[in-house]
């Protein structure tokens, strides 16, 4: 049974979820509700873009997993996503909910990498209770479909966050810096690439820089842009033969 919390704390990413998949005229809340009912893992979701993106044959060279984080890249930033880039993040969503959309939102469109970054909404408690062994357990498991798959892992930390506006009062820097504490070892154990936006984010104290956030979770067009100089150098090295 899905955690009525999490239809609360999901709000912040209801608008745009709704603006991009609800039909026009419905009550938003009533339609979200009923499709996380229907669909926890919201595995629907993008099932009419790879549908699309699978019929045109157009090469998939890396697909970006995550949250709201990720999904909000596109928005802000849709030059970024360049032929061979695709976006499959999901706003509110926790690491339980991308282990079920692995196969059909990375998988199925044979890239040959993903960016995975989660663990924001697993702090937050989006699908309720949730424990950092829990967490390590869903990455590992997205790792290792990507793997059997021939997919290279690309592995992010958890961005910086200060406090997190849906869940007032809410402890996020000891356990952020805790998961990332794993993520990286994780990272460096299983080979996989590190891609820390760190240096780039935090103000040194954890929480974002000013500016790079607009409510101190989700990067404005300049936090993408921050990021971006992390990652353009990486994807640039391992598909040279793709324009950046």
């Amino acid at each position: 049974m899905i955690d009525r919390r999490y239809l609360l704390q999901a709000a912040l990413a209801l608008p745009l979820i709704a603006a991009k998949r609800a039909p026009p005229g419905v009550d938003w809340n009533a339609w979200f509700k009923d499709w996380m009912l229907r669909d926890f893992g919201m595995i629907g979701y993008y099932a009419d873009d790879n549908a699309k993106l699978l019929a045109s044959r157009a090469p998939v060279d890396i697909v970006f997993m995550g949250d709201s984080i990720t999904e909000g890249w596109m928005d802000k930033r849709p030059g970024f996503f360049t032929v061979g880039r695709v976006d499959r993040g999901i706003g509110g969503q926790t690491s339980s909910q991308m282990v079920l959309r692995m196969m059909t939102d990375v998988v199925a469109l044979r890239p040959k990498a993903v960016h995975i970054m989660a663990g924001t909404n697993d702090i937050a408690g989006n699908t309720g209770p949730m424990t950092p062994e829990r967490t390590q357990d869903n990455i590992r498991a997205m790792v290792d479909i990507a793997q059997r798959h021939g997919i290279r892992v690309l592995l992010a930390p958890i961005p910086p966050a200060a406090s997190f506006p849906w869940r007032a009062g809410l402890e996020t820097k000891k356990p952020i810096a805790a998961m990332n504490v794993w993520l990286r070892q994780f990272a460096r154990d299983q080979r996989l690439t590190w891609v820390d936006y760190w240096p780039v984010l935090d103000d040194g104290t954890g929480a974002m820089k000013p500016g790079l956030a607009s409510d101190g979770v989700h990067p404005t067009e300049a936090g993408y842009d921050a990021m971006a100089t992390v990652i353009e150098p990486v994807l640039r090295r391992l598909f040279p033969a793709r324009p950046a």
